[in-house]
């Protein structure tokens, strides 16, 4: 078990695996800020782990994988500590998992709502169990979407589907998910983390460098993070030339480098 400075989210890495769980079933799986930060943290150190080829996020229990963020911990918040911090780090937070080099599976073993469903937008897949409900309320309470509820999930899901469920506050059930695009399969009640471990099985039986290059790319033509992918392929390319080696031993020489 890998430490990320709170035992409600669990990092567990298993081979070539790395498995979040979101451990809070009791307030089924909302986060506060404490979580918010461990989550970021947990996206780092896969992000760095050469070994880690795939990653799956969950949540335990079968009631919900993400209620999202705890209105007991954000209500509580002055504006501008809402904005400045609960918004601004949720959203570091979640561009950390969604930008690891890492192909991540979402595995919805329950309720996926608010900025749970923000969460799951985080992942390249997601399979839910046929349980699952999906949607966006936030805006019954008085408030936006805002973890990037308005913005990834448009970019993942379309933006019809999101006005129906930011606007209209419609919830959906696994398989109209299924119909919609929100979700990539659905499974029996108690298999959506197997599946999951399946799909991760699959994803690393391919060739480690091209899918992440691959997953790098897709997300810049997404418009996730367009520059980094660009800048690391063409680092690599660079990095792999004749020209790194004549240069850093001209600099060592001190000397003008002959390319």
């Amino acid at each position: 078990m890998a430490d990320t400075g709170d035992n409600r989210i669990r990092l567990e890495i298993d081979g070539d695996l790395a498995l979040i769980t979101i451990a809070r079933p009791e307030k089924l799986n909302a986060l506060d800020y404490d979580m918010v930060m461990a989550l970021e943290r947990a996206a780092h150190m896969i992000d760095v782990m050469k070994r880690v080829r795939a990653a799956i996020v969950t949540g335990e229990g079968e009631k919900s994988f993400c209620a999202g963020g705890d209105i007991d911990a954000w209500s509580a918040w002055s504006p501008d500590d809402f904005a400045m911090a609960w918004v601004r780090h949720g959203h570091r937070a979640f561009d950390a998992l969604a930008r690891i080099r890492q192909p991540l599976i979402a595995a919805l073993n329950g309720h996926t709502l608010g900025g749970g469903l923000e969460l799951a937008a985080t992942a390249d897949f997601r399979i839910a169990a046929d349980h699952v409900k999906l949607g966006s309320p936030e805006t019954s309470l008085g408030i936006i979407p805002g973890w990037s509820g308005t913005q990834r999930t448009v970019r993942r899901f379309g933006s019809q589907v999101v006005r129906r469920m930011a606007l209209l506050g419609e919830i959906f059930t696994a398989n109209e998910g299924l119909a919609l695009g929100l979700v990539d399969a659905v499974v029996q009640r108690d298999q959506a983390l197997p599946a999951a471990r399946e799909m991760a099985a699959r994803l690393m039986s391919r060739g480690p460098l091209a899918t992440q290059a691959t997953k790098m790319l897709i997300n810049a033509a997404e418009g996730e993070e367009a520059e980094r992918p660009f800048e690391a392929l063409a680092g690599h390319v660079a990095s792999a030339s004749n020209d790194l080696q004549r240069g850093v031993a001209a600099f060592k020489a001190k000397q003008e480098p002959q390319f």
